[in-house]
């Protein structure tokens, strides 16, 4: 296929667009042709716009990495052909634009602060294990910062969701949009939590429908996400942390970590279970012995 012609039915309609700055239509006319470009490449240029799917989409992401072109780039050329999809869209030539699941990466947000290795070895050892949730907290601790998984996974973590008996030791979590997602996780966290669960929360009276909910309060109930704020904050006060840390703190600290110690950024966007198609979903065929074995190498408590 020709994709000339579609390329200029394409310029032609940026510019009856008015909410377009001059800027943008000369930036997306300069993209598109990187997406002719792609499909050429990989023998992709016989198929009409109407024959592109997510999946042609994904492949695009990736080529586009392995050119070298940054996010910003990246996030331009999704940008238009949105605009090329939405033309295909308005004119009933399409049902559905393969770019609709694609999410574009946040620029400008400011990450928390980082703990090192030290300062999350010392939040563990100031925990009272002498204390009923002593062995809790330290399960808490440990599964944020072993696994890298978001507060809302632990708080609805449940026993039947540990596999701790697999040959690759995991479990599973439910993340955004109610996706369930694999978890590494090393032996620390898992001795940990063994401790935690057959100790205390055994000794619990459990209220009914809370039974399978791993975290639980003195109460028999699931944690809830303000109670494991409210656990890190006086653990990091007590211990003299000036920073401003948070459960996502120990998720930063997780990704952070391996990638200092050489994990492949690519495996820790897989591990952390990210959303975004331009750091995640394209990379989605790597198996779990690759996971699992990129962690148990490279972090500090695998």
């Amino acid at each position: 296929m020709n994709w000339s012609k579609e390329l200029e039915e394409y310029n032609n309609f940026l510019l009856t667009d008015s909410n377009l700055t001059e800027n943008t239509i000369i930036a997306y006319k300069t993209d598109l042709p990187k997406f002719v470009e792609f499909l050429e490449e990989n023998g992709l240029s016989h198929l009409k716009p109407e024959e592109i799917t997510f999946e042609h989409i994904k492949q695009l992401l990736n080529w586009l990495g392995e050119k070298g072109y940054n996010v910003s780039t990246q996030t331009r050329l999704i940008s238009a052909l949105r605009k090329f999809f939405y033309l295909y869209l308005s004119t009933d030539r399409m049902e559905k634009d393969p770019t609709e699941q694609i999410e574009t990466p946040r620029t400008g947000r400011k990450l928390p602060d980082i703990l090192s290795v030290d300062e999350i070895e010392s939040i563990i050892a100031h925990i009272d294990l002498s204390k009923p949730e002593g062995h809790r907290n330290k399960a808490i601790i440990e599964t944020l910062y072993g696994t890298g998984i978001r507060v809302t996974e632990l708080v609805n973590l449940k026993i039947s969701q540990l596999y701790f008996d697999e040959k690759i030791k995991h479990i599973r979590v439910i993340g955004k949009g109610d996706k369930q997602r694999v978890a590494m996780i090393g032996d620390k966290a898992i001795n940990a939590i063994n401790q935690y669960r057959y100790g205390y929360r055994n000794e619990l009276k459990i209220v009914p429908g809370h039974e399978d909910f791993l975290f639980l309060n003195r109460r028999g109930k699931q944690l809830t996400r303000v109670m494991i704020f409210k656990i890190i904050k006086t653990l990091v006060e007590e211990v003299g942390i000036k920073k401003n840390v948070s459960p996502h703190t120990f998720r930063h600290s997780f990704a952070t970590h391996l990638i200092e110690r050489g994990a492949d950024p690519r495996i820790v966007q897989e591990l952390l279970g990210h959303g975004s198609i331009l750091t995640t979903e394209i990379y989605t065929h790597l198996d779990l012995q690759y996971l699992i074995e990129n962690l148990t190498s490279f972090h500090p408590r695998a």
